[in-house]
């Protein structure tokens, strides 16, 4: 049962790969009807005027710096893989954790990515650097910006600030975001998709 989910998943990632339209611009896409590739979450332990990142060593973003997370697994809710990532990533476990933000992205290449992002107020333990990543506590008023995804300064500060938001983006490659669109969400609740094959 596994090994024919895992080919119908690949069979439906790469259909879903290959892009009907090179799109430009946010208002292109119909999001009401929109499917992303992939399920993935951020979480953000946020203490003592700091923010946990981390800069990411392997896969997706590599070399960046970034918040824990990763891919939702069969049969978890975006919180427990959020938990999970921050877990496997820098062997600690967030604590007071609440959801923030729910995050769309359309790559022209035809890849897109949904993401649940989540805060925690603390965490449980030490943060170390694993083969995924390096942690890096960092002042909330030195966030290098820079040297992270293009669309986070558009919705982290906002989150920050105690909001919640809704994003959408579109990304040429890893480095170069086309178009964004990010707006309040106060009613926003947490995306608890769950995997159909599990």
């Amino acid at each position: 049962m596994w090994q024919f989910s895992s080919i119908r998943f690949a069979i439906h990632a790469l259909q879903a790969y290959t892009p009907d339209k090179m799109y430009q611009s946010v208002s292109e896409i119909d999001w009401e009807k929109w499917e992303p590739v992939e399920r993935a979450t951020l979480l953000f332990v946020v203490r003592d005027e700091q923010i946990l990142l981390i800069e990411k060593k392997r896969g997706i973003g590599a070399g960046k710096i970034n918040g824990p997370g990763g891919r939702i697994e069969a049969g978890e809710t975006a919180m427990e893989c959020a938990v999970r990532e921050v877990e496997e990533e820098l062997c600690v476990t967030p604590t007071g954790v609440r959801h923030c933000a729910e995050l769309s992205f359309q790559f022209i290449d035809g890849y897109s990515l949904h993401g649940s992002i989540f805060m925690a107020d603390d965490c449980r333990g030490e943060a170390r650097e694993t083969p995924e990543a390096v942690p890096v506590w960092t002042p909330l008023d030195e966030i290098p910006y820079e040297r992270m995804w293009a669309d986070d300064i558009h919705w982290m500060p906002l989150v920050l600030d105690g909001k919640k938001v809704r994003g959408r983006f579109v990304f040429d490659g890893e480095d170069r975001m086309i178009d964004s669109e990010v707006e309040l969400a106060p009613d926003l609740k947490a995306d608890e998709y769950v995997d159909a094959n599990s």
